[in-house]
């Protein structure tokens, strides 16, 4: 591992020094075996004769010189993520975490608005930020589209997403639809006074996203969205390096990294790459989801989110994590026992859209759920006075 990432191969060859290697190569900082292995965990891998050593498994941590490749994510994903996990001496590789120096700081900027620049932009304090997702998630013209967000900004939610599916199809153009969204949260902010955070799918080759970009910031709403997995760092980074507004993180594709237990890379090592790179917002799915994701592996990725990354004094790119997934206000009390914090943003499709009373009850039923969760009042004894809450139970269940 240590030598095919810095300054090995398979064989020795002529110019390895030793002198090259000491400044060069990677140090094997730890290596605690966890067991052995009865089998593969991946096909490929050279699978030991008879009479030869078992298969074990073990957890490593490794360190590179910063001057091998500089305070580069794109390098330093290709070090540390790299040609590791087609080797055939192993069956099975998982990135857990990283730890990066503080010179990255010099060249990435972090998130711009984080969590206190949410709360600045959104005048939300005190509370989580109650969201929804436009739905349906692609069909809506431009025009429908306005017309359900004026339904959700009049129901008084705090943000409002696009779907990741959502982004410039020809029967909703990109244009077409900030144009009508953006009309109607105007008309909203004028008579309320309140200024919804309207996070719309940018995402796209890097012209169309630093010009869609350009285009939200003067119509003068205040976030955008990014399907990352799609566009990759270097594009999030030129788009961060631009942005007058707060980049909305979606995670879409995470599945494909972190579901095998066999490979890919944790959460925890993932959001650290997207934070430094500029986000201020990241989905980290919710507790009791529609998806495979356990409610603990759920929690530690939204704690991740609000630990800095880096020692004082340098800034802590701390994020606000996305909760969603089949949410509604029955995961309220959990979430804020398990987290012990209400710097996050819950986003609620159908426990809102699909709300019984219908959307404004919705709403009003999420905040309700803070309001016991925070108080420590059980969930039935609060609804008893409390409509949309008793409606939310009675429709989603336990």
């Amino acid at each position: 591992m240590a030598g095919e990432q810095s300054t090995g191969t398979f064989v020795r060859v002529a110019g390895e020094t030793d002198e090259l290697r000491e400044r060069f190569g990677a140090r094997i900082e730890s290596l605690v075996e966890l067991g052995e292995a009865a089998a593969p965990s991946l096909p490929g891998a050279w699978t030991p004769e008879a009479g030869a050593a078992p298969r074990r498994t073990a957890e490593v941590t490794l360190s590179w010189p910063l001057h091998n490749f500089g305070p580069s994510l794109p390098n330093l994903l290709a070090t540390v993520a790299g040609n590791l996990w087609e080797l055939k001496p192993f069956s099975g590789m998982r990135l857990l975490d990283l730890t990066l120096p503080p010179e990255f700081l010099a060249r990435y900027r972090g998130p711009q608005f984080g969590i206190a620049g949410t709360r600045r932009l959104t005048a939300v304090e005190g509370r989580p930020l109650i969201g929804t997702i436009v739905k349906p998630s692609v069909g809506l013209s431009p025009a429908a589209t306005a017309q359900r967000v004026a339904e959700i900004a009049a129901a008084g939610i705090d943000f409002v997403k696009d779907d990741e599916l959502q982004a410039d199809g020809p029967h909703c153009p990109f244009e077409e639809r900030l144009r009508a969204v953006m009309a109607v949260l105007d008309r909203h902010a004028d008579r309320t006074g309140m200024r919804v955070m309207y996070a719309i799918n940018i995402t796209g080759d890097l012209d169309e996203m630093l010009r869609r970009h350009e285009q939200v910031a003067a119509a003068g709403n205040t976030c955008v969205m990014v399907s990352l997995n799609s566009v990759g760092l270097p594009a999030l980074a030129a788009l961060r390096a631009q942005c007058q507004v707060a980049i909305h993180g979606h995670r879409n594709g995470w599945g494909l990294l972190g579901r095998s237990p066999a490979i890919g890379m944790s959460f925890i090592a993932w959001q650290k790459l997207w934070r430094l790179a500029g986000i201020d917002h990241v989905h980290v799915n919710g507790l009791r989801n529609k998806f495979c994701e356990s409610d603990e592996s759920v929690i530690a990725s939204a704690r991740e989110c609000l630990t800095p990354m880096f020692p004082a004094p340098h800034p802590g790119c701390e994020v606000m994590p996305v909760f969603s997934s089949g949410q509604s206000a029955l995961q309220a009390p959990d979430t804020y026992r398990a987290l012990g914090s209400l710097d996050l943003i819950h986003a609620c499709g159908g426990g809102i859209m699909g709300h019984p009373g219908g959307i404004a009850a919705g709403v009003s039923s999420l905040r309700q759920g803070w309001e016991a969760a925070v108080a420590g009042i059980p969930l039935d004894d609060y609804a008893r006075g409390h409509l949309e809450l008793a409606q939310t139970l009675a429709a989603f269940g336990r």
